[in-house]
C-alpha cells in the first residue's frame, strides 16, 4: 500500500510501518477531520482504516491512500474533493465524518463517475431519490441507531421525552429516527447550534419540563460538553443516546457522568466474532487505546474496498461496483449486507456504559432491532 499526506507528522510514521509496496491499484482519496473539537471521530476513522490496510498486507499493496484534514468545514472539503479528484486523480473518495460536508461533496464526486464509500456519515437525501450507483454507506444510515434508541425507550415503558440534536442533516434525521419507532409522547424537540459548547439554556428547558428521559444526539465535542453540564446541574433524568454521544473516543472526556448510560450502536467490542476479535486486538496494540465506532466502520470500509479490489478492476465500474455490493469481507459486524440503496442491512444492539478497571467503555445489554434496513430504500431508483 502507498499513502500520501499532507500530515507528515503521525501519518507517514504509520505509514512507514505498513510495508508499502509500488504497484498501482485503487488510488483512495480520504477527507476527514483531524483538527478542532470533532478531530477525535477523524482520528479514529483514519487509524481504523490504517489497521485494516495494514493487517491485510500483500492483499492491500495495491492501494494508495491520500489523506487530508476537512477541518469539519465544508467549503474545506470541497476543496480537497476537487483536487483530490482532478490533481490526484482518485479512484475512490471515503473518510467524512459529517453529513453537511457528505452532502456538499458526495454528490459532486459520484456525478464525476468517482465511487464513495461512507465510514460514517449517512444522510437520507442520499438514501432515497438521491441515490446512486457508485455511492455506498458502510456504516448505516443516519436513521437507524436513533430508530434504535426509539425503540428502547418504547420498549422500557420511558412515556415522556424530550429530544435534542444539532441543526444539521444529520441532527434532523436522529430526530426523525427516534420518532419513527418511539410510541410514547415527544414532550418537547430542541435543535442547537453545530459546534455548540454552552447548554445552559437547554438544560434548563429539560429542568422545566415533565419528561420522563431524555434523548439526545450531539456527536464529539458537543456531547462531551452537554453531559458534563447536565451532570453538573442535577437535573437526573435519565438519558438515552445513540452510539455516537457515548463512543469510546469520548468517554474519557465525559467520565462518570456517562456509567450506565444505555445508547444504540450496530458494533460494540465485546460482538463475539473472530474478525471482531482480530480488530480490538490489532487496534489496542497498534495505537494504545480501544477502538470506538468510528474506527470499527472505517476498518470495515477498508476491507471491503480490498475484497472489492482482489475481484475486479476500478476501471470496470459495472465489475467494481458488483464486487462493492457483494461484501464479500469478514465484518466485525458479524453478519453485513448491502440493501437496495446499498445501505447496510444489519442488527443494533444496546450498549451500556460501564467501567472495566478504570476503563470507560460499552457492553452489549440487548438487541434492539434485527436485520434492520432503512426507511427510505424504497425510494431509491437504481
Amino acid at each position: 500500500m502507498k499513502l500520501k499526506t499532507g500530515l507528515m507528522g503521525t501519518i507517514a510514521a504509520l505509514a512507514l510501518g505498513l510495508g508499502m509496496a509500488q504497484a498501482e491499484g485503487v488510488k483512495v482519496g480520504m477527507i476527514t477531520t483531524l483538527s478542532g473539537g470533532g478531530a477525535g471521530l477523524g482520528v479514529d476513522t483514519r487509524d481504523g482504516f490504517l489497521l485494516a490496510l495494514k493487517q491485510a498486507g500483500d492483499a492491500a499493496k495495491g492501494i494508495e491512500l491520500i489523506i487530508e484534514d476537512d477541518q469539519q468545514k465544508p467549503d474545506i472539503a470541497v476543496q480537497i474533493a476537487d483536487k483530490m479528484i482532478q490533481s490526484d486523480q482518485v479512484d475512490v473518495l471515503t473518510g467524512i465524518v459529517w453529513s453537511n460536508l457528505a452532502m456538499a461533496v458526495v454528490p459532486a464526486a459520484v456525478g464525476q463517475g468517482k465511487f464513495y464509500l461512507s465510514t460514517n456519515a449517512a444522510p437520507s437525501a442520499l438514501a432515497g431519490a438521491g441515490c446512486n450507483p457508485q455511492y455506498f454507506s458502510v456504516s448505516y444510515q443516519n436513521d437507524n441507531l436513533h430508530e434504535a434508541a426509539g425503540a428502547y425507550a418504547s420498549g422500557a415503558g420511558i412515556g415522556k421525552t424530550f429530544i435534542m440534536a444539532p441543526n444539521y442533516p444529520a441532527g434532523q434525521d436522529s430526530l426523525a429516527g427516534f420518532k419513527r419507532f418511539y410510541t410514547g409522547e415527544v414532550v418537547n424537540e430542541v435543535y442547537t447550534q453545530v459546534g455548540q459548547t454552552d447548554y445552559a439554556a437547554e438544560i434548563a428547558q429539560i429542568r422545566a419540563s415533565d419528561a420522563d428521559a431524555v434523548f439526545f444526539f450531539l456527536p464529539g465535542g458537543m456531547g462531551i460538553a452537554f453531559m458534563k453540564q447536565y451532570a453538573e446541574s442535577g437535573v437526573g433524568k435519565p438519558v438515552i443516546g445513540p452510539a455516537f454521544s457515548f463512543s469510546q473516543d469520548i468517554l474519557p472526556a465525559v467520565g462518570d457522568a456517562a456509567l450506565g448510560v444505555k445508547n444504540t450502536a450496530q458494533w460494540a467490542k465485546d460482538l463475539d466474532n473472530a474478525a471482531n476479535k482480530a480488530f480490538v486486538e490489532g487496534f489496542q496494540a497498534e495505537y494504545g487505546r480501544l477502538p470506538s465506532l468510528y474506527a470499527a466502520q472505517a476498518y470495515d470500509t477498508a476491507n471491503l474496498l480490498i475484497s472489492a479490489s482482489a475481484k475486479a478492476d476500478v476501471g470496470d465500474t459495472e465489475a467494481f461496483r458488483a464486487a462493492l455490493a457483494a461484501a464479500d469481507f469478514a465484518s466485525v459486524r458479524g453478519k453485513f449486507r448491502f440493501g437496495p440503496n446499498q445501505h447496510p442491512i444489519q442488527d443494533i444492539y444496546v450498549r451500556e456504559v460501564v467501567k472495566e478497571g478504570d476503563v470507560l467503555t460499552n457492553k452489549i445489554i440487548g438487541t434492539a432491532m434485527t436485520d434492520r434496513g432503512d426507511a427510505y430504500a424504497d425510494q431509491c431508483k437504481m
